[in-house]
Formats: C-alpha cells, structure tokens, sequence
C-alpha cells in the first residue's frame, strides 16, 4: 500500500500540489460540548462570569481555520477565503458547525476540523470554572465539496 505523506524511505513529508489546479472547495464540521444544566442556564442567558461565551468561541474557531498549518505538520498553507462558526445550545449542551472555504489546490476538511475543535476548547475554557464536567464530543466532518474527489455528505 502507497501512503502518500510517506516517502519511499518512510519519512513523513508533505504532498507536492503545485501541479493541482486550484478549485473553489468547502468543508463543514460539527462537534458537540456536553454542559451540566446550571452552564446550559448561564449560557442561555448570557451570565457566565468570563463573558461573551460565544463570540470568544466564534472568534477562536474562525482564527484556528486560518492557523491550521501552524498546527498540523503536514496541512497545507491555503488561503481560507471564507470562515463561519455556528453555536446553538441544546438540551444537552452547545451543538457547533463550521464552515471553511478556500479556492486552492487542496481541501479545506482539517480547517474546519480545527476551527470546531478550538471553538470547542474555548467554549470549555470559559465555563470551566462553573462547570468542571464539560466534554467535547463528536467532532467530525459532516460534508465536503470540490476537488478530484468531489462532493461528500456524512450518512446521518
């Protein structure tokens, strides 16, 4: 099997696109923050101590899209052309979908992974002291569009 971030040594390196034309792509990501109902309440009403909980975690998600390859060693340095993190509280916890997209020579999946991830992680590190049982769960790619391997939506 050919493993194409491996060389024939069995180094890890990056994947030459330069030769790939550059396409208009998407990718979307959703992931899930588990609350205790006391943080869902101050979430909903706007009374957690530290502030704002989700514009820091519509801010933060947006710029670890643009951060990714500072991250991941063998992500590619894209131009993130569009960026958009949404919140919903739920009955359970904060739902979180991202939204990436570039026109580039390759996708746009583990920057929307990274900017649900970050949302996630933001949205902990301003509950966290009400609440020392969140858990981020569930974070996935729920579709892609654009490239050679063309469009995709996760079977729900």
């Amino acid at each position: 099997m050919d493993f194409t971030h491996l060389d024939a040594a069995g180094n890890a390196h990056m994947v030459d696109v330069t030769a790939k034309q550059p396409t208009v792509r998407e990718a979307t990501a959703r992931g899930f923050v588990r609350c205790a109902p006391a943080t869902l309440e101050a979430l909903t009403h706007g009374t957690v101590p530290k502030g704002d909980v989700f514009a820091v975690a519509r801010i933060a998600g947006i710029q670890a899209a643009k951060r990714t390859p500072d991250l991941l060693p063998l992500a590619h340095v894209i131009g993130v052309h569009g960026a958009a993190v949404d919140l919903a509280v739920t009955s359970d916890g904060v739902e979180i979908s991202a939204t990436v997209r570039t026109a580039d020579r390759t996708g746009v999946e583990m920057e929307a992974l990274t900017a649900v991830s970050v949302a996630a992680l933001a949205i902990v590190d301003m509950v966290k002291g009400i609440d020392k049982t969140t858990v981020i769960e569930d974070v996935r790619i729920t579709a892609k569009s654009g490239g050679r391997s063309g469009d995709w939506v996760r079977p729900e």
